[in-house]
């Protein structure tokens, strides 16, 4: 009898142990309800954000619930359904449930989850910051401890109008989301109906704004709060909120575009040198995004008119990809950008080439005379 006791002794504390081990981290996923005729008729959540964050948690064993202010379906903005992870998500029959049946906001238990991310896309603007359910889950998990409130893009919307008492919860908070640049470069159909401006909104109400270049990675880690600025920003702010659970993240492949993006803020950080993207892209260009990097450079310039320094660093990005990919219009940019910076010899030899292709002739040979 008395081996029998010990052994029940021995045993309790590691079946208990086992348990707590087996308890996995839980999140609630948060899209917006707005969207509709995927975001031509109102905007909706960004596909792209939600299957990158849903897959780092899934990959990472934690449980995920989808929420949304109404409930029931909701519609993504517009998508392309072949980039990697979205391929990936499309074939998960059981996220696409969750996003079919969304649960309403006013049904969440706030205290089953450990940790909230609130998806980005311009309909957040619209129904988040207005919802008083989701205010809820938010302050609730702002008062519990060991527990994440996270979000990417325009996701801190929710947090703006969110108290504790008679003090906004992100006073001296900092914080990172969608700003005023990248709303001024991209958010040509939507942002002159938003609310507010999302960057401005979040220092009125006391938060202390974070922010890198447009369009490139930024995290901010601030108590138990955890934002990315954009989507490029998507994956690091869920292996951001996986470590704050006290996780380890898996180690992963990077996306091509995520790549192309880290790479792109190391050139304009000086942390790397062009000679080394230059040798980069030549060994492996399969793992590069090259039109995004291009793209990339074409807005730089777009953005810089009037600051030489920020005006090369775009100039020197679409001329990295130049050997990769060739898009006569950014070429045309090219050329007008040498001009105005009275690098002549150059601007002759784009333009030369552009009319030995017959491509864009007629404004190529315009621009040359401007300099003969």
């Amino acid at each position: 009898m008395k081996k029998i006791i010990l052994s029940i002794v021995f045993i309790v504390p590691v079946m208990l142990f086992s348990q707590t081990n087996d308890v996995k981290k839980k999140v609630l996923m948060v899209v917006s309800s707005y969207g509709k005729d995927m975001g031509s008729a109102r905007p909706g959540y960004e596909f792209d954000e939600f299957s990158q964050a849903y897959l780092i948690f899934k990959n990472n064993n934690v449980s995920i619930d989808v929420a949304s202010p109404k409930g029931g379906k909701v519609e993504a903005d517009k998508y392309n359904k072949d980039k990697p992870y979205n391929k990936i998500l499309l074939e998960d029959k059981y996220a696409l449930s969750l996003l079919e049946n969304t649960m309403a906001t006013a049904d969440i238990n706030a205290a089953d989850y450990d940790a909230i991310y609130i998806v980005g896309g311009k309909g957040a603007m619209f129904d988040l910051p207005y919802d008083p359910s989701l205010q809820d889950i938010i302050l609730n998990l702002y008062h519990r401890n060991n527990t994440v409130i996270s979000s990417v893009c325009h996701g801190p919307a929710a947090f703006v109008n969110v108290k504790s008492g008679d003090e906004y919860i992100i006073n001296d908070v900092e914080l990172t989301s969608f700003c005023n640049v990248e709303e001024e470069l991209f958010g040509k159909k939507w942002v002159r109906e938003f609310p507010f401006s999302l960057e401005t909104k979040l220092e009125s109400r006391g938060a202390i704004f974070k922010q890198t270049d447009f369009m490139l990675s930024k995290v901010v880690v601030s108590g138990k709060f955890v934002t990315g600025q954009n989507p490029f920003s998507t994956t690091r702010s869920a292996e951001a909120v996986v470590s704050s659970l006290g996780l380890t993240p898996v180690k992963r492949e990077l996306y091509n575009d995520e790549r192309s993006a880290y790479l792109m803020q190391e050139l304009l950080d000086k942390t790397k040198t062009i000679a080394w993207a230059e040798a980069e892209l030549a060994k492996n260009k399969a793992k590069y995004d090259m039109p995004l990097i291009a793209a990339y450079g074409y807005y730089k310039i777009l953005a810089s008119t009037e600051n030489n320094d920020e005006l090369l660093k775009g100039v020197a990005l679409v001329e990295l990809t130049s050997p990769h990919f060739f898009n006569e219009n950014l070429q045309l940019l090219l050329a007008k950008t040498y001009i105005s910076l009275d690098r002549n010899e150059k601007a002759r030899s784009i333009l030369n080439d552009l009319t030995a292709k017959n491509l864009l002739k007629e404004q190529a040979e315009k621009l040359l005379e401007t300099i003969s």
